[in-house]
């Protein structure tokens, strides 16, 4: 991909190194130490519990906004949301709508969220009552790790949680959770898997467009990567990989196979229509 010197988008936080839990200070070594051993006592991560005492535990708005970043990495990531941005807005328009643009976290270990805590383990994710994405750059590492590089596979990785961005603005999210709270588990997951795949879809959507506009230049692989990127965190994948059994019917992403093929229809056909993961 080449996209140096193109837009910037202004939507970009970076809270790299600025730390995650806040308020902790005032609590003393001797709560600390209770609350470690009640953490393990209860089988819950200390640092929830931490936040919590400190009142900061998923409250929105509460972490300043970081300055942009001005480090490779982070100007890449927001050229890409920039193009993003002007691709969903034409898009949104076209159909009667407006689209409002999601915020892009950039941080490092841990983050405070509207959603809660999470550290980096939990992967890149949307929060859609604060309608931010989170991303943590070291998960390229673990993309290397199962295979997958390049920086397509980065910008796949931010336009699928773009993608369900565009669900949260149009109301699939919202109807996926009302369908799952009165769900079994199984069609909990069947319906937790078709909004994954319709984000993958939406990542496509956006990287057909994106290539039309010719704002970032695209090279004859970069496309593969993102494909390839797809399959390394199909669930089945991920399920060989830590040595167990594939286990289709415990599946909330796709399989390799499912993602690689509906991240291929929308970059095909470029249509959101075609992103129906529901039926």
């Amino acid at each position: 991909m080449r996209w140096m010197n193109a837009k910037k988008s202004t939507n970009v936080e970076d809270r790299r190194g600025s730390g995650a839990v806040r308020g902790t200070a005032k609590i003393g070594g001797g709560m600390v130490l209770i609350v470690f051993v009640v953490s393990l006592l209860l089988g819950q991560n200390p640092l929830e519990i931490l936040g919590l005492l400190g009142g900061q535990s998923g409250a929105a708005g509460e972490s300043a906004p970081g300055p942009p970043p001005d480090d490779e990495s982070g100007e890449f990531v927001s050229v890409v949301l920039a193009d993003m941005e002007d691709i969903w807005q034409q898009l949104f328009t076209g159909a009667g709508g407006q689209y409002v643009p999601a915020k892009l976290v950039l941080f490092s270990s841990a983050v405070e969220s509207a959603c809660g805590f999470n550290t980096a383990a939990t992967g890149p994710f949307y929060c859609p009552p604060d309608q931010k994405v989170y991303l943590d750059l070291s998960f390229l590492g673990e993309l290397q790790r199962l295979g997958a590089s390049g920086d397509f596979a980065l910008a796949y990785v931010i336009a699928h949680e773009v993608g369900h961005h565009v669900q949260n603005l149009v109301g699939t999210s919202e109807s996926v959770r009302s369908g799952q709270s009165r769900a079994g588990s199984a069609e909990s997951n069947r319906l937790s898997v078709a909004l994954e795949l319709q984000a993958d879809c939406y990542a496509g959507v956006w990287a057909h467009h994106s290539q039309k506009r010719g704002t970032i230049s695209y090279d004859a692989d970069d496309f593969q990567e993102g494909l390839r990127t797809a399959s390394v965190i199909g669930d089945d994948y991920l399920q060989r990989q830590a040595g167990r059994r594939v286990q289709p019917e415990s599946f909330t992403h796709g399989s390799s196979e499912q993602r690689a093929s509906w991240l291929r229809r929308g970059l095909s056909t470029g249509d959101v229509e075609q992103c129906n993961t529901f039926e």
